[in-house]
């Protein structure tokens, strides 16, 4: 505890040293907040008043669009606090870590959810509704939270008693778990297998279950009319596009051993504050209910 107590405080490197860097991303990632923000948050408004997005699908991505909405803003007012100092102290760094997995664990659990969802809409459409009732969608949005709460608590409990002895300079714009391996003044391999195993392996895992889920889904669609074929393929379309813009860079960032690379910065800025942003927007374009919805109730707001 002693030996830990020696780092009060991490360096944040950004993702730039250049001031001029620094001026130009801060702006960027501001305009790309807000569009997230604005984004997320009109699905969340749009998915609780309109009536017509009533199905368990839309339930889901209510809460989708809210984790990606906090989810972006842990990360991004990060980056807007290292405009204005460099440093973080110890417990606000372990605070980060807990919620940057606890929403991302959460999220990859949800996206498990949205496509058993749309596996049982698609596969057994006359017992939907039945399998798919309120009290079963509470119990898997509860799920995913645990699973995403056990997930980040693996990782904290890892690291919170590392000992941290100096230097205390971490090479990004967060703290994650293989910069701050870097740091420790122990053997942290083993906690590095725990890495690769808790979210290298998982993402791999849950990817591939999720892309073969869709196929069956996909493959299922010749016994639809050619509507419910084109609504179907619309609807999986934006979810697997979904799918494989969150789990690439992760699967990227977390199967290979604790080391750091120059990319993982650009790859985490991937993951947690592009494809938040994307996201909106790939549902939205993607989703004529969800279109609709959105008309009307920017029209009665209007009027």
């Amino acid at each position: 505890m002693e030996q830990r107590n020696n780092v009060t405080e991490f360096v944040l490197l950004g993702l730039t040293q250049s001031l001029h860097g620094q001026n130009i991303l801060f702006v960027l990632f501001l305009l790309i907040y807000t569009v997230t923000m604005v984004g997320n948050l009109l699905i969340v408004v749009t998915v609780v008043i309109s009536p017509t997005l009533d199905a368990p699908m839309y339930f889901f991505l209510g809460y989708l669009s809210f984790m990606d909405a906090v989810y972006s803003t842990s990360v991004t007012s990060n980056i807007f606090l290292l405009y204005a100092k460099k440093t973080i102290s110890f417990q606000a760094c372990m605070s980060q870590l807990f919620i940057g997995h606890l929403f991302g664990g959460a999220e990859i659990l949800l996206l498990v959810v949205m496509a058993y969802d749309r596996y049982v809409a698609i596969c057994k459409p006359l017992h939907y509704l039945t399998i798919m009732n309120q009290r079963v969608c509470i119990v898997l949005l509860l799920l995913a939270w645990v699973g995403g709460f056990l997930h980040a608590v693996v990782h904290l409990l890892f690291v919170y008693n590392l000992p941290f002895c100096g230097p205390n300079v971490i090479d990004h714009f967060i703290c994650d778990m293989y910069p701050l391996l870097k740091l420790a003044c122990t053997d942290t391999y083993i906690i590095g297998l725990s890495v690769v195993a808790n979210d290298g392996a998982i993402c791999v895992v849950i990817f591939v279950l999720l892309i073969i889920s869709y196929g069956v889904i996909l493959h299922s669609l010749k016994n639809l009319s050619q509507e419910g074929r084109r609504k179907a393929l619309s609807t999986c379309g934006s979810h697997i596009t979904v799918v494989v813009l969150f789990f690439v860079p992760c699967i990227f960032m977390y199967v290979r051993p604790a080391y750091t690379l120059p990319v993982d910065k650009f790859m985490t800025v991937f993951y947690t504050i592009i494809t938040p942003m994307l996201n909106p927007l790939i549902y939205t374009l993607r989703n004529g209910d969800m279109k609709s919805a959105m008309k009307k109730l920017w029209t009665r707001k209007r009027k």
